[in-house]
């Protein structure tokens, strides 16, 4: 098989790290990029066979594409440390590298947990990222959020999920969306014209319907309720925090 490598970057992660850790003590290579955790991430990560590199945290791309060549080896699974590798995606993984890929990156799609239930819907149905990839062929586009793989080959597709355990408590999720929101502003900024009523309360109220509505929201019942809420109020965040930006320039 061929080796591979896995990227781990995380910040404060203690209540995460051993059990996502717990699903790639099979691979030949972990590197866990930390940003200098003040709890006891380290303390904890150490009890199994990693490599800490530590570097101060910009935003998602810059740090993964810095981490990216200092793996090992050429193949690279790229984790977030509130997910998991399933026994069946670690042996289709396996599988793949056993012989030659002909593709230079892999789709992995994601389970997502939400206060404590598995959502179907809302828009998240259909998650995936790409995250096992030819470190030679692929890099991250540089963006502040929602950043994906560019890659100069095919990119295929897993038939196995991992799981992803993105909520831990509501403060921390709204602390998230805050930080997405603020990234966005920036992204969006200057492709966005004059900041109307229709960025402040229609694109929020779009966004609402196409998570509860068109993206089945209202299936996953109070769950896809509140996951809809806040994806509108990231909407509305992200013009905020524009217009905060151009007051400030």
């Amino acid at each position: 098989m061929l080796p591979i490598s896995v990227i781990i970057p995380c910040f404060n992660e203690a209540h995460n790290i051993k059990a996502l850790l717990e699903t790639v003590t099979w691979a030949d290579e972990i590197i866990l990029v930390d940003s200098f955790s003040t709890d006891n991430t380290l303390e904890i990560a150490k009890a199994f066979p990693i490599k800490v590199l530590q570097r101060a945290y910009q935003y998602p791309a810059e740090q993964k594409n810095w981490a990216i060549p200092q793996a090992a080896n050429d193949w690279i699974l790229i984790l977030d440390a509130d997910e998991r590798v399933t026994p069946e995606l670690k042996a289709e993984i396996q599988s793949v590298l056993s012989g030659t890929p002909d593709k230079v990156g892999y789709w992995i799609g994601r389970k997502n947990f939400f206060m404590g239930k598995e959502v179907r819907y809302s828009g998240w149905q259909s998650d995936k990222v790409i995250r096992l990839i030819h470190k030679a062929h692929c890099k991250y586009e540089d963006k502040l959020v929602h950043e994906e793989i560019t890659a100069d080959g095919p990119i295929g597709m897993l038939e196995h999920r991992m799981t992803h355990n993105t909520y831990r408590e509501i403060t921390h999720f709204l602390e998230k969306v805050d930080r997405y929101a603020g990234w966005s502003a920036q992204d969006y900024n200057e492709k966005t014209g004059r900041i109307t009523l229709y960025h402040l309360l229609i694109k929020p109220i779009f966004r609402f319907i196409k998570h509860y509505v068109f993206k089945l929201g209202f299936l996953d019942g109070r769950v896809g309720l509140i996951i809809s809420s806040i994806m509108a109020w990231s909407v509305f965040l992200r013009y905020v925090k524009m217009m905060e930006l151009r007051k400030d320039n």
